[in-house]
């Protein structure tokens, strides 16, 4: 499995976070941005047919660890740390906005 399915993946979506159900961290990712009302789409790679290759993608895109793995307008942002880091600098919502995952 190439980059290419994740590319595919995210295609056509504002907002895309790769989850798994038994993570605390993209439980903790998914609350914070769905309560600013936005527009998500999530996949649980541990629910999904071919997640473990879609991990393996994420991992060699550069997510460590790969879940959470968040993508703002096809763009990948990163995981938690990232996300958090972007929310504190008040620069997470305007990112948002940009991409469609929020209107206003």
């Amino acid at each position: 499995m190439t980059m290419d399915v994740v590319t595919r993946m995210v295609a056509d979506r504002p907002l895309v976070i790769f989850s798994r159900t038994t993570c605390c961290m993209s439980h903790t990712i998914k609350t914070l941005i769905s309560g600013f009302g936005a527009n998500l789409t999530v996949y649980e790679l541990d629910e999904i047919l071919n997640g473990q290759q879609i991990e393996r993608a994420l991992q060699q895109m550069g997510c460590n660890p790969s879940v959470p793995a968040v993508f703002i307008g096809q763009q990948l942002v990163g995981g938690p740390n990232q996300v958090m880091s972007l929310q504190l600098r008040n620069q997470l919502v305007p990112l948002l906005i940009r991409a469609g995952a929020i209107w206003i």
